[in-house]
């Protein structure tokens, strides 16, 4: 997977549009970054199976240092930039990258880590990048003499560690030669990715699904056009400025565009298909899609990073098995597995164990001192979830075991109290957790922004709404109104440290 030969055939077509900044850069000219920066990797003693970290926020340079790292064999390391130092520190030291490419705003950052963790560590600041693009005294030997490696280098992502110290990921992506690309992505969603294909990656870069799915499109030779940083206003004034055909989006995500004011006058006829992921949509947030943009335009996923496996549906295929999140994709193969390993019947949820099919990936493993992935002895693997599978083969997702609350000795999922209560008119956004109880062991309990905050839902009124949707073990025992909820720039919220800001 290259874009030489893109920058070759369309040397002026757009790779990379930056939204709103209007920075645009070219195939040709992505190209020769990406080349001269192998080229400077390479000068450095990064070899085969090195790491190269990157802490930046979504710009210009993002996709250049991704290129240029699997050029030339390197792992890349997406870090999140809203981590703590102690956090990245950990990220830098697990990965044991050699290089840190960093944002001019976080120079300071990228310094104070070469301080305290790797030895050696070398910074590359992305505001010094336009000076090694122009080559000479920063790059050995020809700049522009094309590295072609037989081996591509990979992605080792960390896990955004919401449920505990980040995990190193370690997987080898689909190596797809160009033209198969848009095939692919052809089964995924049920369209072909013509040349003339948009694509908007709204999320962070240094998230999974936004940095390899830009890289794969882009592969394509199709343009990606970049957020510098998520906003609902801005999606939908890049789907208009730029024609955009296609994004991926959270729900959450989605939400936040459905609910801002006059969408319905706005123009959307330019998008082909949206892919959603992350977490199971709520019906009412379906629907509303479905009335802007059509049914058959909306496709939904389940996978992870460890690449285990990966589920599809489309939204007529949703509306006959309301909630699911697919079946197996290219014969990608699902059990429900119960605590002693055992095979759960059509219908009882327990742990989801996945299997890819040959040729998409598997194998992940995480680094360091944590726990490995879940298998069992025939080569299925667990993402921690939890679910059910229908008589169609459809899998329901619950939640997350760790995430799991057990109150009074009963389950209770936090994500199904959530797609309760998020519908409610007085609610913006909300998340449960379990809080300590002497009662109950742990108690169910809703953090609720308001849609209004000079008018608020009361506790009666979320317990009355849950009521009418749920059991009543499931209802909320205590709740609270927040200004907003401590969501990261994908839209994921960290249970872990809700629950610890609560006395646990």
């Amino acid at each position: 997977m290259q874009i030489r030969e893109h920058a070759a055939a369309n040397p002026d077509k757009p790779a990379v549009i930056i939204h709103p900044s209007g920075t645009v850069l070219t195939f040709a000219e992505l190209e020769a970054r990406a080349n001269r920066l192998a080229h400077f990797f390479r000068k450095h003693g990064l070899g085969e199976g090195d790491a190269v970290a990157i802490l930046m926020e979504n710009n210009e340079h993002y996709h250049a240092v991704m290129w240029a790292a699997r050029r030339c064999g390197l792992y890349y390391v997406p870090i999140n930039t809203h981590l703590t130092a102690a956090e990245a520190a950990y990220i830098i030291d697990n990965s044991n990258a050699k290089a840190i490419v960093g944002s001019a705003a976080l120079r300071k950052t990228c310094e104070n880590l070469a301080e305290h963790t790797v030895p050696d560590l070398r910074i590359i600041a992305d505001d010094d990048l336009d000076g090694w693009y122009r080559y000479p005294e920063c790059v050995a030997g020809q700049p522009d003499t094309p590295i072609d490696d037989e081996i591509e280098g990979d992605l080792l992502q960390y896990s955004s560690g919401t449920t505990g110290r980040p995990k190193g990921i370690k997987r080898e992506l689909p190596h797809l030669p160009p033209a198969e690309v848009p095939g692919l992505m052809a089964g995924l969603v049920g369209f072909w990715l013509d040349p003339e294909a948009v694509y908007i990656s709204p999320a962070p870069l240094y998230h999974t699904a936004p940095s390899v799915w830009s890289m794969q499109i882009q592969g394509a030779g199709i343009t990606t056009v970049v957020l510098e940083k998520f906003d609902a206003a801005r999606i939908v004034d890049a789907i208009g400025r730029h024609q955009i055909t296609t994004f991926t989006a959270t729900p959450t995500m989605l939400q936040r565009v459905a609910d801002l004011p006059a969408l319905d006058g706005r123009d959307l006829s330019s998008l082909e298909w949206i892919l959603q992921g992350a977490a199971p949509m709520p019906p009412s947030l379906v629907q509303r899609w479905a009335d802007l943009i059509g049914t058959e335009k909306i496709i939904m996923a389940y996978g992870g990073t460890e690449g285990l496996g990966l589920t599809v549906l489309d939204g007529k295929e949703w509306m006959a098995h309301r909630g699911s999140v697919g079946r197996g994709f290219r014969g990608a193969e699902i059990r429900i597995l119960d605590d002693e390993g055992g095979d759960l019947p059509a219908g009882e949820i327990g742990h989801i164990f996945m299997r890819p099919p040959e040729g998409y990936g598997g194998g992940a493993t995480y680094l360091g001192d944590v726990p490995d992935i879940p298998w069992t002895d025939d080569g299925f693997g667990s993402y921690g979830d939890m679910g059910h599978l229908d008589e169609d083969g459809y899998l329901y997702l619950a939640d997350r075991r760790v995430d799991l609350i057990v109150t009074g000795g009963a389950n209770v999922f936090p994500a199904e109290v959530e797609a309760a209560l998020v519908d409610h008119p007085k609610v913006a956004d909300v998340v449960v957790v379990g809080l300590k109880d002497a009662e109950w062991g742990r108690r169910v309990h809703a953090i609720v922004e308001p849609a209004d905050r000079h008018d608020p839902p009361t506790f009666d009124e979320v317990k009355a709404y849950v009521r009418s949707r749920l059991l009543p073990y499931k209802v909320p025992k205590s709740f609270e109104i927040v200004d907003g909820i401590p969501r990261s720039e994908a839209m994921k919220v960290n249970r872990g440290r809700l629950v610890d800001e609560r006395g646990g």
